[in-house]
């Protein structure tokens, strides 16, 4: 296989990047990475260049940049010339840790949508207290949605949970504000509705609270409630922790029992941490595109890696696409 990667995207590129980089190349054999960006700034920091290559550019896009405008206007950026070498046949996959927008924004332009996706969704996972995790459909894609996009959205999760997590029959839910049938908005009713009359192993209804529980291995909803989840869970995290810390190193006492505690709560920092989950995959484009998180490490990167190459190794997006065309046709629904 033959992944591209935005070298310069991120916090801590290109660093971290190359290191995840050399943690994918030790752990598969078959891999061959493009490295886009910097060259002075990336040959000096390799360890080796076995099954590497480097495509040079000096130009990034920015965080603060404007997603289509920064797509359309730096053609010669990292992070496009990264979704041109899969858009080209050179690459099966890619990777970026740098701009959302403009990572979703390039690979709708450039890498395209899968044959009878509506509208591709950002896709995460996230962390659950049995340390399995669950696929939450979308978390900004898409802030407006119909009802096709959500059954399309529970589909392609049911599709990647099969094929990369290896679930043979996946929990369905969707984000309302209450278990009940009935509840909700006019669209989460009309997708209760279809989701109910699919084949897939529909759950119903799941609130936010419980979530964290793994009440389902797959959540729809609309991108704007989605990535208030998202932030929410994330914001949440990292106030715990920051506050666990705080108490434990606040005396000596507290730091003697910090010191018996460690092992514990090394497992459950492990169980909460999205590095071991990957990145947030575009589902519904014609090639694996990963967004790995901003703030990724060497380790949070490799698992970007992994999680692309398991959706090619897997033939996630053929069978999406068979598994789209066997649906009904959802034009006419509810808009």
């Amino acid at each position: 296989m033959k992944l591209a990667v935005d070298a310069m995207g991120g916090d801590k590129a290109p660093e971290s990047i190359i290191l995840g980089c050399e943690k994918g190349l030790h752990a598969y054999k078959d891999l061959h990475i493009i490295l886009v960006g910097d060259e002075k700034k990336i040959r000096p920091l390799l360890k080796t260049t076995e099954r590497i290559e480097i495509v040079h550019t000096e130009v990034i896009i920015d965080n603060d940049d404007s997603p289509v405008r920064a797509v359309r206007r730096k053609k010669d950026s990292s992070m496009v010339l990264t979704i041109e070498q899969v858009k080209q046949g050179k690459a099966d996959a890619a990777v970026s840790a740098g701009n959302t927008g403009a990572l979703m924004t390039a690979g709708l332009l450039i890498v395209g949508r899968t044959k009878g996706i509506e509208r591709p969704a950002l896709s995460p996972m996230l962390p659950t207290l049995d340390g399995n995790g669950f696929l939450l459909l979308d978390v900004g894609a898409n802030m407006d949605a119909k009802p096709s996009h959500l059954i399309q959205y529970a589909l392609m999760g049911d599709v990647y949970m099969r094929k990369v997590q290896g679930i043979t029959q996946p929990r369905i839910g969707l984000l309302n504000v209450g278990s009940e049938a009935g509840k909700g908005t006019d669209l989460t009713k009309h997708v209760f509705t279809q989701l109910q009359d699919s084949s897939m192993n529909f759950v119903g209804n799941v609130e936010a609270r419980d979530l964290l529980n793994g009440v389902a291995d797959v959540v729809v909803c609309d991108g704007f409630t989605g990535n208030i989840v998202l932030k929410s869970i994330e914001g949440a995290a990292m106030s715990l922790f920051s506050l666990l810390k705080e108490e434990f190193t606040s005396s000596l006492k507290n730091k003697l029992a910090a010191g018996v505690l460690r092992p514990s709560l090394k497992r459950v920092k492990q169980k909460m941490d999205y590095s071991e989950y990957g990145g947030a995959g575009l589902f519904g484009l014609q090639a694996p595109v990963i967004k790995a998180h901003g703030s990724s490490d060497d380790h949070a990167f490799f698992s970007a890696i992994r999680q692309a190459k398991k959706i090619h190794d897997e033939e996630v997006i053929n069978t999406i696409q068979r598994e789209i065309a066997k649906l009904p046709s959802q034009k006419g629904g509810h808009e």
